[in-house]
Parts: C-alpha cells; structure tokens; sequence
C-alpha cells in the first residue's frame, strides 16, 4: 500500500469512521470537530485527489454536493502499516514490536488476556 501522510491519514479515519460516504462538508465538519483542523475545501479536495489516486478513496457528484467513500478497508491498512513499522523499526519482528508496546504504555491484566487468547488461537491452528 502507499502511504499517507499525516493530514491525509486524519481524512482517512474521519472517512472509515463514518462507515459509509460522506459529503465534503460533513467531511470537513468532522475534521474540524474530530481533530481541530479547520482545512480549507480546496484543501481538502487536494487531500482526496492524492487519497483517490493512492486507491484509498472514490468520490462522485450528485447535485451540487461531492461525496466521498473508502474503497480501501481500515483493517487492510492498518495490517500494512504494522507490517511496514514491524519490518522497519523492529527488525520485523512481531514479539519486538509488542514489547515497545507493552514497555511504554503497559498492560492492563484484560488485555494481556486477549493476547494470549489470540496466540493461543494460532497454536490451535
């Protein structure tokens, strides 16, 4: 996948967070209420046609209004971005990459239940 930059991945999460198409307004809205950036629309329209040529995004006319979707899932991404940082930062190792994780920030009991309910899943298999 190519990456996004910064105020494009903002979009992105405002894009699959609504699960469906939004208008540019609406978009623009979110942006602002979400994240405090208030994007001018031809901002914003830039933003979606780098999006739309990465193959993150489609967007149609209807009346006066563009509208925007995500062709790209969230999941798929977000998969591609750990893969990137894993092999990038962590020697492509997963168990280095949690270990930052769980170092930094910590763990919560439940959550490092999860984890092992999810490896224990790939023992299964």
């Amino acid at each position: 996948m190519k990456t996004i930059s910064s105020s494009e991945m903002l979009l992105m999460k405002c894009i699959w967070d609504a699960e469906g198409e939004l208008s540019i307004p609406q978009l623009m809205e979110l942006v602002h209420k979400q994240y405090g950036k208030e994007y001018k629309r031809t901002t914003v329209v830039t933003f979606l046609s780098r999006l739309q040529e990465k193959g993150y995004v489609q967007t149609c006319r209807r009346g006066r209004l563009s509208y925007v979707y995500a062709v790209c899932s969230e999941e798929k991404y977000k998969a591609s971005i750990a893969c990137q940082y894993t092999h990038l930062w962590f020697e492509g190792r997963p168990s280095n990459f949690l270990s930052a994780l769980i170092g930094e920030e910590g763990i919560t009991k439940e959550e490092a239940g999860r984890i092992r309910r999810m490896l224990d899943e790939l023992d299964d298999e």
